[in-house]
């Protein structure tokens, strides 16, 4: 019996999309935020990530779901989303004035930390034309049946932007289960966006409303203590000490909640410096864990984005392979490679995902 049932390809003209915001990026490569006289542009989103690297990395037919300000920023990022092959049909164009007062874009200012400094992000999204977008902007039943879709991805960053993204992240999940699509949801919990939208009770009403409709759960053990109210008794804060039992436990126990999870996964990270950490990844399945391959000591050029580029290898694995053991090591491998690159963004390629799944080192290519 398949772990997820997938609706034809032929039947379907997206195998995945994801639903969220997508925002600029402004990195200042080695140096730092305040004092940075040159920013890079990249695009970045917890959930456009995802479906990024599923097809730039694994080759899927992959569209976002997003809304920008039709200006000049916004068709910048039109143009950086289809430099990576990721569909644009589906983005909402939202007319604004010459200020940002009716909506703007976002932007993310994020710098890598070496050593001892930690990575910094500064966010500047508030009013962004995703957050404003309510349930029937978007023509979900165009989406999800008339064109057809295999897998949705979204998550709880978009969720927390606004009580319209609240609306708009449960409509387009009931809509999606309505034709048959499988849905994967990251609860990324950021006890900061919560806070203007009701803090900590409205992210748990939220997502636990969410969680009765997802087939693949993600989230570490903060995410589903703050999201969904399950925690494990004892466990290291570090993770110096994996509770392989605590996990499972708390897992079962959120399966029995939510009997539609087929799925539960979460990445694991021990941070030594901003620059050397310890990785695995964790997946749950049919009551059943099993471990990634660890990559311990772990160097990191820009941890993030390291998350989603598990999420997509993880999809990826559970759509093609239906072996959760298989599907947690493509994603810990994706996520591991995509840590060693600048941006947001996977620059992995499948091949090299593989090959260090398979064991292989970094030796010289020639």
């Amino acid at each position: 019996m398949s772990i997820v049932t997938l609706r034809p390809k032929e039947e379907c003209r997206f195998d995945a999309v994801s639903l969220g915001e997508v925002m600029l990026r402004l990195d200042p490569g080695e140096g730092r935020i305040r004092t940075a006289r040159n920013f890079r542009a990249w695009e970045g989103g917890g959930e456009y990530n995802v479906v990024r690297g599923l097809h730039k990395c694994f080759g899927l037919d992959t569209a976002i779901i997003t809304a920008f300000a039709d200006n000049e920023v916004g068709l910048l990022m039109e143009d950086l989303i289809s430099q990576g092959g990721v569909n644009t049909s589906l983005i909402k164009w939202v007319k604004t004035d010459g200020i940002g007062r009716l909506c703007r874009n976002g932007l993310n200012f994020t710098e890598r930390g070496f050593g001892i400094r930690g990575a910094v992000g500064c966010s500047d999204r508030a009013n962004t034309a995703i957050s404003k977008m309510k349930p029937e902007d978007f023509d979900f039943d165009y989406i999800f049946g008339t064109l057809g879709v295999r897998w949705l991805h979204t998550g709880g960053i978009y969720a927390a932007l606004s009580e319209e993204a609240c609306e708009t992240v449960l409509a387009a999940i009931k809509t999606a289960k309505k034709y048959g699509t499988v849905v994967s949801y990251d609860l990324n919990y950021r006890p900061s966006m919560w806070s203007a939208i009701g803090g900590l009770e409205k992210a748990q009403e939220v997502n636990k409303e969410v969680a009765k409709y997802v087939d693949v759960m993600i989230g570490n053990e903060e995410d589903f203590t703050a999201c969904l109210g399950f925690s494990i008794e004892g466990n290291d804060e570090n993770l110096q000490s994996l509770n392989i039992e605590g996990y499972k436990k708390m897992i079962n126990e959120a399966a029995k909640t939510y009997p539609n999870f087929k799925v539960v996964a979460t990445t694991l990270r021990t941070v030594k410096t901003a620059t050397v950490n310890d990785w695995k990844a964790l997946c749950w399945a049919d009551g059943e864990i099993f471990l990634s391959k660890a990559y311990d000591g772990l160097e990191i050029m820009d941890r993030v984005g390291g998350g989603d580029s598990f999420a997509s290898g993880l999809v990826y694995g559970l759509m093609t392979q239906d072996d959760p053991e298989v599907a947690v090591n493509y994603g810990a491998a994706h996520g591991a490679l995509a840590m060693t690159t600048p941006g947001d963004t996977s620059m992995a390629s499948k091949k090299e995902v593989e090959n260090i799944m398979g064991g292989g080192g970094a030796r010289v290519k020639r």
